[in-house]
């Protein structure tokens, strides 16, 4: 796949959103950031500030979240919006890579495991680098299967999604560098 073809739909943050942004920088992959006014990105390209008419397109009831994940998220304007713009973000990619970690029911830890349950609700590829265990799991439409080392997964479709935690390791940072080298070879 030719990386000036593709589009890397992310948020921007501190964290896994800047890793990828960076990568896909680097291999010229198109970046688009979804935000909102008063949020803090570290990524500049391509940034796409929501305002409030379209987050609300991207509303979820918090109770709902709560339930499918098996904790309770604070109704925090905050939360509510960057729920909103990480729904912008799985909507907008047909496979969704995440670094996070993968929890014992089948979510994912914290506000980057609604991005994953949204994405399996749609239907999408996902896949997530979890940096406790080292190694990147897919969704198989049923549970979390870890991937051996040597097949990691690679981007097939030009519109894809990069997200995940904010406190990100040097695993992490490498396995979104392979991701992007197995996918679209040595970057620049």
């Amino acid at each position: 796949m030719n990386p000036s073809d593709c589009i890397l739909f992310s948020g921007g943050a501190p964290g896994a959103e800047a890793e990828f942004g960076a990568c896909a920088e680097r291999h010229g992959v198109e970046e688009v950031n979804f935000t909102f006014e008063g949020h803090k990105t570290v990524r500049h390209r391509g940034v796409r500030v929501l305002n409030h008419e379209e987050l609300q397109n991207g509303d979820v009831s918090l109770a709902y979240v709560s339930k499918l994940m098996h904790r309770r998220y604070t109704d925090a304007p905050t939360i509510r919006k960057v729920l909103q713009t990480i729904w912008y973000q799985v909507n907008s990619g047909q496979e969704i890579y995440v670094i996070g970690t993968v929890l014992d029911d089948g979510t994912v830890q914290g506000g980057t495991g609604w991005g994953a349950e949204f994405a399996k609700i749609c239907n999408k590829p996902l896949h997530v680098f979890d940096q406790d265990k080292d190694a990147w799991f897919s969704w198989d439409g049923e549970a979390f299967v870890r991937r051996a080392a040597e097949d990691g997964p690679v981007i097939t479709h030009p519109h894809f999604t990069g997200t995940g935690t904010r406190r990100m390791r040097d695993n992490g940072k490498a396995a979104i560098e392979a991701l992007f080298t197995r996918s679209f070879g040595a970057g620049a």
